[in-house]
């Protein structure tokens, strides 16, 4: 059995792209049912994925399992567990669809969010996570890049490190971001953030960067990929995304969520120092708002 049976979908998810199309078509039945999937024999599940027994066992090998029916029964926990974390939101099914209602869209965003903020939490690696938090704290300087929805999450992060006080900037273009990579050095940190880990305008950056010298940290979906392997170290996200892939829904939720740990971690890390400042954001604004309503 693998090591940790609640991340069973979280893996399959996470090695989809690097799979073989018959292994993909596997996947691909597994992640959209895992109820049903767990009750397939292999030749049932080989018959409905239009590939051979073989191909079925080299997948589950793949996987991390010496036998079929541990990722069958690691299958059926993990459905029961998702079961338990949606307990409190509308029974839903399926991916959106044409036909949806504005009720049921609600729905069906709120579960997909639900589940990408509690895959990532349960499979973000605390050994990371605590070596890219002293990096952050260490640092003289923090420059962060992503392209389209990956660049709010990069701003996210700017704007919350400069609240406690951390020099941060945060890229917009890509020929900015390269020029502004090269210049850094040992004092410094580099993050990237893209779902797919492979954009090659944020890979550059991150491999430029640490050519320079400053240490990398790559906020990604998927572990083998080129912008993890441009990074020091590499945090990655269980987003799970719809047909509606473009509109980056539940890989920007778990994005700005490992954000808010990273954020969290360093100010906890220098805590006198980042609540003073905290305050005196706050009362700079505040009185701003104020003001305005005299």
């Amino acid at each position: 059995m693998a090591e940790d049976d609640g991340t069973v979908l979280i893996r399959i998810r996470a090695a989809m792209p690097a799979l073989r199309p018959s292994e993909r078509r596997i996947a691909e039945e597994f992640v959209g049912d895992p109820a049903r999937a767990a009750n397939l024999s292999i030749a049932e599940l080989a018959a409905r994925c239009a590939t051979s027994t073989t191909s079925v066992v080299r997948f589950y090998q793949r996987m991390g399992y010496a036998h079929y029916k541990d990722l069958r029964i690691d299958l059926a926990r993990a459905v029961a567990r998702e079961e338990l974390t949606t307990s409190s939101l509308p029974e839903v099914s399926g991916d959106i669809d044409r036909y949806d209602s504005l009720e049921g869209i609600v729905s069906k965003v709120a579960m997909n969010e639900t589940l990408s903020i509690a895959d990532t939490a349960r499979s973000l690696d605390m050994e990371a996570l605590a070596t890219a938090v002293s990096l952050l704290l260490a640092a003289r300087r923090i420059d962060s890049f992503g392209v389209g929805a990956s660049s709010l999450v990069g701003l996210d992060l700017q704007q919350k490190l400069s609240r406690i006080g951390r020099t941060a900037i945060n890229w917009h273009d890509s020929h900015s971001a390269w020029t502004s990579a090269a210049t850094l050095d040992s004092g410094c940190v580099a993050v990237a953030v893209s779902h797919t880990g492979a954009t090659v305008d944020t890979v550059e950056f991150l491999s430029i960067a640490r050519k320079s010298g400053a240490s990398t940290v790559a906020i990604t979906n998927f572990r083998d990929s080129p912008l993890a392997r441009a990074a020091d170290v590499t945090l990655t996200t269980a987003a799970r995304e719809t047909k509606f892939r473009s509109g980056a829904l539940g890989s920007r939720i778990a994005q700005l969520m490992v954000v808010d740990c990273l954020f969290t971690g360093v100010a906890q890390a220098s805590y006198d120092e980042s609540m003073a400042a905290l305050r005196n954001t706050y009362a700079v604004v505040h009185d701003r708002v104020v003001h305005k309503r005299a």
